[in-house]
């Protein structure tokens, strides 16, 4: 179903244009900010908006340029961010687009519902978890977070509001659709339920990559969370060392007497942020390779039942405001792929290219993928996916990464376009297949070319 709109005067932006960029910091560009505070503000923007087009944008936790638009408008949807409704029995929430997922576990943890699906991150919105599709740990489980909404509003390019629900297409093609066929404004959305804010982990090193894949394989099915840190600098036969940690939320008999007061308590910790400034070169190959050699060895052997905040499991950098200022002024670049089962070979040979070039990655997880949600170009296939971080600067950067994509593509793999800022426009067509009947419905629904970012441009989305 769908309802007009009934925009008032168009928004004034906030200033005069704004340098934007993704968590990575690597490819700045400026464009107009406009923070909507109602729906009808959000639909004047976008009606009013100039040749450059507009789109929107929530805490900026995409790591390349899906939220940018150099010489247009940015929405920054946070000024949206009520949460309308809460099922307490039945594990329903309606929220707008701008609520952040650490609001909803705020509000939800203490009723005994936690999110779905999340990120290394609490500090995404909904309309940002929706439009990039995002997935955690659970993968192997629950599918994506599109799995689990129930339906949502957005504005299209004329100003209409519609309501999609998971039978339509432009509901798969705005689930991963990375903010090109509208503004998600208002969000249905399951939620899981919990007796206790903690989690029961399970920990195990890895002696190398084969070790690592056999562990996973064999043990997954019993765990509905699970991850490894890769050490991307151990060579020879210490080649993809790692650390297993899997998880499940604690019952409530697991919790020490004193826990069990308040089990559902959510208080994050924080440390103080990391500086503004910081030098070149501190996560050099010589500081991180010290670093992940400490890390593995560090690690428990094996450990079973260690009780573990939420926060800490799935969110331990949150706890560093800023942690991305670490890199440097020249930023970083968070490479994520995902090849299919029946494609180890390509895994093996690209995390064995990776330690020979020396990168210097002290944030490298390995995951499985379940099985594929519907939307049109979101990211994960059943197999497995890889996500690292590296320095932006370091020599020799673009021409493995070019090396690295050609290699994926030719497993029939894919990267993911929410953690993307550089990839060639030629190979996004082989990793996507749905992405002609995404551009035919973008012509369609969009044929003045409202929605746009610097993504869509460099892509050719």
């Amino acid at each position: 179903m769908s309802a007009e709109t009934t925009p008032d005067a168009a928004l004034a932006p906030l200033g005069p244009p704004t340098s934007v960029s993704g968590w990575g910091r690597t490819a700045p560009s400026a464009a107009r900010l406009l923070r909507p505070r109602s729906y009808e503000e959000a639909a004047a923007a976008v009606l009013a908006c100039g040749a450059r087009g507009t789109i929107a944008r929530g805490l900026g936790r995409a790591y390349g340029d899906a939220a940018q638009n150099a010489g247009g408008a940015v929405l920054d949807m946070t000024g949206l961010d009520r949460i309308r409704s809460v099922d307490a029995d039945a594990g329903v929430v309606v929220c707008d687009a701008g609520v952040s997922l650490h609001r909803l576990m705020e509000v939800l943890l203490p009723l005994g519902w936690f999110v779905p699906v999340t990120p290394g991150t609490r500090q995404v919105t909904v309309g940002g978890a929706i439009g990039a599709d995002i997935h955690g740990k659970n993968h192997h489980v629950s599918g994506s977070f599109a799995r689990h909404v129930r339906e949502l509003d957005l504005l299209t390019a004329d100003g209409t509001v519609r309501t999609l629900t998971p039978d339509s297409e432009l509901f798969d093609a705005t689930t991963g659709g990375m903010g090109l066929t509208g503004v998600i404004l208002r969000a249905t959305l399951q939620l899981l339920p919990v007796r206790t804010s903690l989690m029961a982990v399970d920990t195990e090193r890895a002696l190398d990559l084969d070790d690592l894949m056999t562990r996973l394989e064999s043990g997954d099915h019993r765990y509905r969370y699970s991850v490894a840190w890769v050490d991307l600098l151990a060579r020879g036969a210490k080649t993809g060392r790692s650390v297993l940690t899997r998880g499940e939320h604690a019952p409530l008999d697991m919790l020490p007497p004193r826990a069990r007061r308040a089990p559902l308590d959510f208080r994050p910790r924080s440390l103080p942020a990391a500086p503004a400034f910081l030098p070149e070169g501190l996560l050099g190959r010589g500081s991180v390779s010290a670093f992940n050699a400490l890390w593995y060895r560090r690690a428990p052997r094996h450990r079973t039942g260690e009780l573990q905040r939420i926060s800490t499991f799935f969110h331990p950098l949150d706890g560093v405001p800023h942690w991305n200022r670490v890199y440097g002024r020249g930023g970083f670049v968070q490479y994520q792929f995902v090849v299919g089962y029946g494609q180890e070979d390509t895994l093996r040979a690209i995390v064995h290219r990776l330690s020979r070039h020396r990168c210097p990655a002290f944030l490298a997880v390995l995951k499985r993928f379940g099985d594929a949600d519907a939307g049109w170009l979101s990211f994960p296939l059943p197999g497995w996916t890889l996500a690292l971080d590296i320095p932006a600067r370091l020599p020799g950067l673009a021409a493995l990464l070019d090396e690295l994509d050609e290699r994926v593509a030719g497993a029939g793999g894919r990267v993911y376009l929410a953690k993307d800022a550089r990839m060639r426009p030629e190979l996004v067509q082989h990793m996507y297949p749905w992405l002609p009947r995404f551009r035919a419905l973008r012509r369609e629904l969009d044929p003045r070319g409202v929605f746009r970012s610097d993504m869509s441009r460099r892509l050719g989305l």
